[in-house]
């Protein structure tokens, strides 16, 4: 036998057989490389309008301007200023999102002329009348979650997606678990389903219309459907802006009174 491959079948005979990827590692393992692909957009700003409406049918509109900052080792930062209509007008949110730390959310009310902080115990309740809850407002950090890898499926508009389970691991959110559909090529999110705490389906959010902005994918569009209630949201996205010179200072609570 040759002796230079005594040494390897040694190693093929008495080395441990290699450990199978489980689904919480795979579902990680893609949640991290999601996260990946979207670091290095440093700040943007963006126009949406925001479309209410309830089950019969009944719609109410509602302008806002967007502003984010990317922190490293952190959460991002958002800001919200509503423009109309005239009863919100003046209206800011502001978001510091975190990992497991809770996220820190204020709300300027311009009718009462204060800024309230969102307890971390309501952040599950809605958004100004909307189906997005303050929780669905932070950015979504890989440790908010656990994570099980589901499946591999068509998706719509000729994508396949990975399917993941994912189940909140921070305090006080209004959901037992999400499930969230990630396209295999880019890496975009596509679907989340969410279940209340009693495991029923409660909400579906949909992303549609992407473009490519440099290495950077935003939706043009994101529709939330409330099963429970049959109200919808739909956020439509306009004039997307990276790298505008934002900073911290650009994201400070006792600024939104005067904001404009």
């Amino acid at each position: 036998m040759n002796r230079r491959l005594v040494p390897i079948l040694i190693l093929l005979v008495f080395s441990p057989p290699l450990l199978a990827e489980t689904p919480a590692e795979k579902g990680l393992r893609i949640a991290q490389a999601a996260d990946r692909r979207d670091n290095g957009w440093r700040d943007q700003t963006a126009d949406m309008t925001m479309i209410l409406r309830n089950r019969a049918g009944r719609e109410s509109v509602r302008r806002i301007r967007s502003k984010m900052l990317e922190v490293q080792d952190d959460g991002d930062k958002s800001l919200s200023l509503f423009d109309e209509p005239a009863d919100v007008k003046g209206t800011a949110m502001l978001t510091f999102s975190h990992g497991l730390r809770p996220d820190d959310q204020w709300l300027y009310l311009p009718a009462l002329k204060r800024v309230k902080r969102i307890a971390s115990r309501n952040k599950s309740g809605p958004f100004m009348g909307s189906e997005f809850a303050f929780e669905d407002l932070a950015s979504q950090e890989v440790e908010k979650y656990r994570y099980r890898y589901l499946r591999r499926e068509a998706c719509g508009q000729g994508w396949q997606c990975h399917v993941i389970e994912r189940i909140p691991a921070y305090k006080y959110s209004g959901y037992s678990k999400q499930t969230l559909w990630i396209d295999t090529l880019e890496y975009r999110p596509v679907k989340l389903e969410f279940y209340d705490r009693k495991d029923a389906h409660l909400k579906t959010l949909t992303w549609t219309d992407y473009r490519a902005y440099g290495n950077y994918w935003r939706a043009d569009e994101m529709f939330m459907r409330n099963h429970q209630t049959g109200k919808t949201t739909t956020l439509k996205w306009s004039n997307y802006r990276f790298g505008t010179g934002l900073s911290s200072g650009d994201f400070n609570k006792n600024a939104l009174a005067r904001l404009r």
